[in-house]
């Protein structure tokens, strides 16, 4: 369906480039853009071919030339809006850029709200809730791996298998009521225990999904991992390693950093939000006892910790505070400076620990050994459960989680239904339920306060 105005944004990220793009759309986007778009060659816009590329300038109301451009129009539905669709394309300036977008709402075109051209692709039927979620998941892909989990659910792999899902509680559900409804009509009877062993296959499946919940969100948001030791122990040359570039000082004066540094590394396809905390110890610089404090609280927030220790030195109260501080955090133990002759062992922290399972790792941060085996066991942690290859359709979001989570829920009840015998009506009405549920994640049973939500997170333009 058209929603009626005709909308306008930049469409390309802010800051100089040598192309930006202002893209129009609506029923009066051509009408929009012929008032201050001069053709070279004299051919109006509505008479050019659908798809195509129009050179020219951009004018203001005195005529004067804003920049010198080239002009896409993409006619509904073929378009990503499906409505009809101007993109132009400028140079990157931010100033012209803004010139040309006060001139199309000069002209009869509107500010675009945040994500409102894909929210417009699924109102008009181009893309599912899924699919369209997708869009800024591609926008914010930060490894190989988000890549193509994000690019499956655009191109409907993941919806596939939901509505794989919905299709099956509907088959049993239609064949349910129309036993109930029509039973002169000669339908064929309902089996109970078949309905029951169907259910329960469809809860495997959903079960299934849920296992990749985990590396789904995961690829999509990141690992948060907090680097932890004592100061000096190598915690920003741990960084400096695992971002392959100089991000932090490096100095052997103790302390030197007092703040949180954040950043984000790709470590073996999975990428991870680290945050290289200040060194715990106890101190009397009033800026360095605030970060360590902040350190503290990264370690309570972290999915995976990275504690660091010394090698070539014997284990202090630091270090053991520290110890206690990850005990039951899902952690790896670093022993750094294993290029130099050893004073603490790998057996010897593991004590330390009171964990003799403990992940430990010799590593230098100087020669880089030890790095790729913590590479292996990042990766590991990140793909429990879930197989590489299969990115396209896995869950990516705690909401996907929770309402394949309420529809097995439900279920769960038809099954309890069928056990207590209470009857083919109430069954139909859990398979109903869980059906309407797993709707939600398509948006095909999805109200309008959270599809305004859901696409108020999408950046302008978009």
């Amino acid at each position: 369906m058209q929603q009626g105005d005709t909308i306008s944004a930049v469409a390309t990220a802010p800051g100089a480039a040598g192309i930006g793009v202002i893209r129009l759309s609506g029923e009066h986007a051509l009408a929009v853009a012929e008032q201050i778009f001069q053709p070279a060659h004299k051919t109006p816009l509505r008479e050019r071919p659908n798809q195509s590329m129009t050179y020219g300038h951009i004018v203001d109301g005195s005529g004067k030339t804003v920049d010198e451009v080239m002009v896409l129009v993409m006619r509904a539905p073929h378009s990503y809006t499906c409505e009809d669709v101007v993109e132009i394309q400028a140079h990157g300036s931010a100033q012209a850029l803004r010139k040309i977008l006060r001139l199309t709402w000069q002209h009869g075109a509107r500010q675009a709200e945040p994500g409102e051209f894909t929210k417009r692709a699924f109102l008009n039927g181009r893309l599912d809730l899924a699919e369209a979620q997708a869009v800024m998941d591609i926008i914010e892909a930060r490894s190989e791996r988000s890549l193509q989990m994000a690019e499956g659910h655009l191109n409907g792999a993941f919806s596939a298998r939901i509505r794989g899902l919905r299709d099956g509680i509907l088959d049993m559900t239609s064949q349910i009521e129309a036993l109930i409804d029509f039973p002169e009509d000669g339908v064929e009877d309902v089996e109970t225990p078949e309905i029951d062993e169907k259910i329960a296959r469809l809860q495997e499946d959903i079960a299934g999904l849920l296992k990749t919940a985990h590396t789904g969100r995961i690829l999509r948001d990141g690992l948060l991992t907090a680097i932890i030791g004592k100061p000096n122990v190598g915690k920003s040359s741990l960084l400096n390693a695992l971002l392959r570039e100089e991000r932090a000082i490096v100095t052997d004066i103790p302390g030197t950093t007092r703040d949180s540094i954040e950043e984000y590394a790709n470590i073996a396809g999975v990428p991870l939000r680290i945050i290289d905390t200040a060194g715990i110890r106890e101190t009397d610089d009033k800026v360095e006892r605030i970060g360590v404090e902040k350190a503290r609280d990264y370690v309570g927030r972290a999915s995976l910790v990275l504690a660091l220790f010394d090698a070539g030195r014997p284990l202090g109260e630091e270090d053991r505070e520290i110890l206690q501080l990850i005990a039951g955090k899902d952690a790896i133990l670093l022993l750094n400076k294993s290029d130099l002759t050893p004073v603490t062992t790998v057996s010897a922290l593991k004590e330390a620990a009171n964990d003799k399972g403990a992940a430990v790792i010799p590593l230098s941060t100087v020669t880089g050994e030890g790095l790729d085996d913590l590479a292996a066991a990042i990766h590991e942690r990140a793909w429990q459960g879930s197989k590489e290859g299969e990115e396209e359709g896995f869950v990516n979001d705690e909401r996907q989680a929770e309402i394949l989570r309420q529809a097995s829920a439900h279920l769960t009840a038809a099954r309890e239904t069928i056990l207590e015998d209470m009857g083919l009506d109430c069954v139909s009405i859990d398979l109903r339920s869980a059906w309407e549920k797993l709707g939600e994640l398509t948006g095909d049973t999805v109200g309008d306060e959270l599809i305004d939500t859901i696409f108020s997170r999408f950046c302008i333009g978009k």
